[in-house]
């Protein structure tokens, strides 16, 4: 049977082609699971960084639920490339090629770029984050305003987003996969997406769910943790709550087609962020990058201008 739960172990690490470097580290679990209210402690996150110009911020980009580094990498190199800039892209705790733990909570996500970027000599960036990323990228700006140059918040708000997300139903379905041990991948990627199909109708979305699906030992499990995923859902979908604002330059980058970010969030937007822009994407979902990645370079590049 898929053992959903069981912990994505990654052993090897080294350093990759045409300056990238990489960063990969075995599963982990941290003490900032429990009820109380320690400070997190931070995780050594997977990464890819793209050599540039050091004397410019870097750009870090930060993925969404059930995403990974990889989602960024041609945008990545096209902005490298573009820009001279360095770039970042990180893998978030329990996704990826990232250590997992109890915690998901979005100040122990940010606890662990507190504790990564400055071992880079990457601050201050310039932070870009999508959906779950964008949360936290904008938590640590509230936190840290020191360590980020400017912000791109992609299609994602400081408010409660439940009523939009069907993450929920997502992380239920993706716990009921049931495949057999030792069946070829082929096989095992087409019986999860069949048992997939019945809660997530569109086929763009399931194979985005699908690129999470690894075999270890013979056997397929989910490189996410869903354990902390359901767990922490709810958590997920909301945002801290906080008083203080980030001074910085901010850019909301809404999808045309997108509910995420309604007109009834920006008056909590513009308290926590007085400088912020917002521009929408015409014809993008909540994936902007995914739905029009080269709008959504120009839309970056327009804003370090």
């Amino acid at each position: 049977m898929l053992r959903w739960a069981l912990a994505w172990r990654l052993l090897h690490g080294g350093r990759g082609p045409s300056g990238l470097n990489f960063s990969r580290v075995p599963a982990a679990t941290s003490s900032g699971g429990g009820g109380g209210r320690a400070e997190p402690r931070p995780l050594p996150l997977s990464y890819t960084l793209l050599d540039g110009e050091a004397h410019r911020p870097a750009l870090v980009f930060l993925h969404g639920l059930f995403g990974c580094k990889n989602n960024f990498n041609s945008i990545a190199k096209a902005l490298a490339q573009q820009t001279g800039r360095k770039v970042l892209t990180v893998d978030a705790r329990n996704h990826g090629d990232s250590p997992h733990s109890p915690d998901m909570s979005y100040e122990a996500m940010s606890q662990d770029l507190q504790d990564l970027l400055p071992q880079l000599d990457l601050v201050p960036c310039v932070l870009i984050g999508h959906s779950m990323g964008g949360k936290t990228a904008m938590l640590l700006a509230l936190q840290r305003p020191d360590l980020v140059e400017r912000l791109i918040a992609v299609d994602i708000s400081p408010v409660e987003t439940t009523s939009v997300s069907d993450f929920p139903s997502y992380v239920a379905a993706m716990r009921a996969i049931d495949i057999p041990d030792e069946v070829p991948r082929s096989r095992a990627r087409k019986l999860a997406d069949e048992q997939l199909s019945s809660v997530v109708q569109d086929l763009a979305v399931r194979q985005f769910l699908l690129t999470n699906l690894v075999e270890v030992d013979g056997c397929f499990t989910w490189r996410v943790n869903l354990d902390a995923m359901a767990q922490h859902v709810e958590e997920i979908l909301a945002f801290p709550p906080r008083q203080d604002s980030y001074p910085g330059p901010t850019l909301f980058l809404l999808g045309g087609n997108s509910q995420y970010v309604p007109p009834s969030h920006h008056p909590e937007i513009r308290r926590l962020f007085p400088r912020a822009q917002m521009q929408t994407v015409p014809n993008a979902g909540h994936w902007i990058h995914a739905d029009r990645p080269q709008d959504f370079v120009a839309a970056i590049r327009g804003f370090l201008a």
